[in-house]
């Protein structure tokens, strides 16, 4: 893997496990470490953690094992002359950050911050993807009448450019998730200034604004292996394989690339889902962890979704789409 990217990624985990950690040790002072926590609707706990441990947390202070399995994935920044291989430095960053990032946003939901209300914009967030939404729409994921699932983090490069590629999406009948933004910009905002329906009658969901949400998107994946596959929580190499192999999904980084979005993206590469980007970025092209190209680039506007696709190997069926 890139250093470039291992690096980006390594950073980024060492910097959002501290501040889960923090978060967390304000809320057990705060709230007690006896407080009972669960996300709404789930029986998987907090899923993510779940699905790779099989540990079952129940309170806040039970949550302080999924930061010292966090902690114990970090590794230090690669050195400037050293070479060495880092494709399993940045995936242990990458799982790192996607257990912070569930502990934040767990945090988040005790103090009432989650989903995310935006005022200005009109809009309430999804948050956290249910189990009831996981078995009406999962199925479908996992038998291919539904091709896959995208994770779009970032802005297109204009308002014109997200509804044409928001459109095509639906026509194709991929399921869209939406989060992050650059300085400000997002992908959400765009679609409602342009007076694009969201929700999910519509397949496009935004998750929330920043890109710690797309692990809404991964932890409902997660779940897929415990509740479609018959595989039980703690039999990673099981679930990480059935997420590779059956829940086809992939995420889109439109714009440009900060440390957190590698490192989120490592953790989407652990669970065999590949990254399209439409910047000029350094590409990852060894297959194994996922099933074609790691970190692929497109910066032909026109041909994101026709390259995601080939990426993530999808068979297609279109839809025509007249309005939303």
């Amino acid at each position: 893997m890139s250093k470039i990217i291992a690096s980006a990624a390594i950073r980024a985990a060492n910097k959002v496990v501290g501040e889960a950690e923090t978060m967390l040790e304000k809320a057990i002072k705060e709230k007690g470490a006896e407080l009972k926590f669960e996300f709404p609707d789930t029986g998987y706990f907090m899923p993510m953690f779940f699905a790779i441990t099989g540990i079952e947390i129940r309170t806040l202070g039970d949550m302080r094992k999924e930061i010292e399995h966090a902690k114990s994935l970090l590794t230090s920044e690669p050195i400037e002359k050293k070479y060495k291989p880092y494709l399993g430095e940045a995936l242990d960053a990458g799982m790192a950050t996607l257990l912070a990032q569930e502990i934040l946003m767990a945090a988040k939901y005790v103090y009432g911050l989650e989903p995310v209300e935006d005022k200005e914009l009109g809009l309430t967030y999804n948050g956290f993807i249910t189990d009831s939404i996981l078995r009406d729409l999962g199925i479908q994921l996992v038998d291919g009448t539904m091709p896959g699932y995208v994770c779009i983090i970032g802005a297109a490069q204009d308002e014109d450019r997200a509804v044409k590629l928001a459109r095509e999406l639906q026509q194709k009948n991929i399921l869209t998730f939406l989060c992050g933004n650059v300085k400000g910009n997002s992908m959400t905002k765009q679609l409602m200034k342009k007076g694009v329906e969201l929700g999910w009658p519509t397949r496009l969901v935004p998750l929330g604004p920043d890109t710690s949400h797309a692990i809404y998107a991964l932890n409902w994946a997660a779940r897929a292996p415990l509740t479609f596959g018959g595989i039980k929580g703690g039999d990673y190499k099981k679930v990480l394989k059935y997420t590779k192999d059956r829940v086809f999904a992939f995420a889109m980084v439109l714009g440009e690339l900060d440390d957190l979005k590698w490192a989120t993206g490592a953790g989407a590469i652990n669970m065999g889902f590949p990254a399209l980007c439409d910047t000029d970025v350094p590409v990852v092209h060894p297959r194994g962890v996922t099933i074609y190209e790691e970190v692929e680039k497109e910066l032909n506007q026109d041909k994101l979704v026709e390259s995601a696709i080939m990426q993530r190997g999808l068979k297609i069926i279109t839809h025509k789409v007249d309005r939303y």
